[in-house]
């Protein structure tokens, strides 16, 4: 996997790569949100605690195909209230390693399938070779 993080001629970045290339089979992690194994919110009006439960449900999903966060090429993130991007940016670089993001969008969204979710992430992953 190989991580271009601001090639020549691309904007400034903060903690996302312009692109990464990678070349083995791939899983990709349908939208995770700030939910226990139980089926219970977590952090009601906590952006932090639902970033961070919701990284934790990334990192559950990637586990059962095979990888780990460490494998993550693309993120979608969307959030309800861009107040929040200080938290998701906080917890995600705790996640991810910030010398070799993965490439990311993010948008902010009038809601999410439960009123009190604040965000929502999916995730595109490269398999490791012995997955």
């Amino acid at each position: 996997m190989q991580h271009f993080v601001r090639p020549d001629g691309t904007p400034p970045v903060n903690g996302y790569s312009h692109a990464v290339s990678f070349g083995g089979p791939m899983v990709a992690v349908s939208g995770q949100v700030p939910v226990d194994a139980q089926g219970r919110l977590v952090g009601a009006e906590d952006a932090e605690a639902q970033v961070r439960q919701v990284f934790a449900n990334l990192a559950t999903a990637l586990a059962a195909a095979g990888a780990g966060l460490e494998h993550v090429v693309k993120l979608t993130v969307y959030l309800t209230d861009l107040a929040d991007l200080d938290a998701f940016r906080l917890v995600r670089d705790e996640y991810l390693d910030p010398a070799r993001p993965p490439a990311c969008s993010l948008v902010q969204v009038a809601g999410l399938v439960h009123p009190a979710f604040r965000v929502e992430i999916d995730a595109l992953a490269e398999l490791p070779v012995w997955a």
